[in-house]
């Protein structure tokens, strides 16, 4: 259970003011957002899943501006700096109309508010339980915002995970309403991504917290993409009128939407993990299927890894892309994609360059902001971690 099974990744660094170049000497096995429950294969990752064109794994100054190019590749990503510093394992992160950022902690529980260069506490939710990968995860600002004061966060409470419904106004959070409970929680596979769709609702990418059959159990909300109210009822036109979405998956961790098409990022367990393309009513397969399977009635992914290059975090989608953020892959990617389907090879970026990356979003520059995680036990936390970086999008 969880990375702590295996063995640590074992890397030659220089000194973050260095620019040599940074050597993966080792990669280790583990769990959930570190990759799988037991060794992956020694293998690399299928043919068709590999990078056309790998990006190279340089170190730079983090403050300073660092390209990591890929001459074929469709586009060029470069860290333009450092937006903050010092935020202790950051998990959800959503803009507000102003242009300011919602981050929440997940250990400690505390929503983070990024204006400017500038951070500030803005509150802490109460009933946060933390654990190896539970805690303050998710969250979500009200599209009808300010009319609609409202964020939206998930969390690990001591029983289970739980969508609450808060009040932001006057930079601080206050009426904590729970909406939505019941979710399977353990100390692993919890899920936690939340996001507002076209449509208005607020979809919710869960995990079987540690309980495989869950996850094909039309009555239980664990290992599903969740689609529910602003009151956490099941939306129309949901699947038997369930709360859920789509089910089949063992731990969906990021969500993006490139119009009306929602795409899912999924933790593997030994071998595979995946970006999927969500359809409404869709089986994606977990337990009986990891990665490509083939199986009848199941829906295979748009893409798979091999656990040790990516353990997918969050997700965003811009300029054709699905950008997803690796935390045992140490990694960003770039997905090419299209009405669902993929339309070129995934192509890797900052390769072991800036640690664990955890969430990415779309800022409203049009820039990504990228999220690090090497405070969560599981990384090398340098002096300015955890960190969030500003990443432009050539071509």
């Amino acid at each position: 259970m969880a990375e702590a099974r295996g063995l640590r990744s074992v890397r030659l660094r220089q000194a973050r003011t260095s620019a040599a170049v940074v050597v993966v000497l080792a990669l280790a096995a583990g769990c959930s957002d570190g990759g799988g429950d037991a060794e992956p294969s020694v293998s690399s990752s299928s043919p068709s899943q590999q990078p056309s064109t790998p990006a190279p794994s340089t170190s730079g100054t983090p403050s300073t501006p660092a390209t990591s190019a890929t001459p074929s590749g469709p586009v060029k990503l470069t860290v333009a700096g450092t937006v903050a510093t010092g935020i202790e394992v950051p998990w959800g992160l959503a803009f507000l109309p102003d242009k300011s950022a919602l981050v929440a902690e997940r250990d400690s529980g505390d929503i983070k508010r990024v204006q400017g260069n500038q951070v500030s506490d803005v509150g802490t939710v109460p009933g946060v339980d933390p654990s190896s990968e539970g805690g303050l995860l998710g969250l979500a600002v009200d599209p009808q915002y300010p009319r609609r004061p409202y964020v939206y966060a998930y969390y690990s409470s001591s029983d289970d995970n739980r969508i609450a419904r808060l009040t932001f106004s006057g930079n601080r959070i206050s009426n904590p309403s729970v909406i939505l409970d019941g979710i399977p929680q353990a100390a692993i596979h919890n899920g936690g991504r939340l996001r507002f769709g076209p449509d208005g609702f607020l979809y919710a990418g869960t995990g079987d917290g540690g309980d495989r059959p869950t996850s094909q159990d039309d009555d239980s909300l664990g290992g599903k993409i969740l689609r529910i109210t602003t009151d956490g009822k099941a939306a129309p036109g949901n699947p038997g009128n369930k709360p859920w979405f789509s089910k089949g998956h063992r731990n969906v961790q990021g969500l993006a939407f490139d119009g009306t098409q929602l795409y899912s990022a999924e933790f593997g367990q030994n071998t595979w993990d995946e970006l999927n393309s969500i359809t409404a009513g869709a089986n994606y397969g977990w337990p009986g299927a990891e990665g490509i399977s083939r199986l009848d009635g199941m829906v295979d992914p748009l893409a798979q890894w091999r656990t040790n290059e990516a353990s997918p975090s969050g997700i965003a989608f811009a300029q054709g892309h699905i950008f997803m953020a690796s935390l045992r892959g140490e990694r960003l990617w770039a997905i090419p994609v299209a009405g669902g389907k993929r339309t070129g090879e995934p192509v890797a970026f900052f390769t072991g360059q800036y640690g664990r990356l955890r969430t990415v979003e779309v800022a409203p520059d049009g820039s990504l902001w990228l999220t690090t995680s090497n405070t969560d036990g599981r990384g090398d936390a340098q002096n300015d971690d955890d960190r969030i970086l500003r990443v432009t999008i050539t071509r």
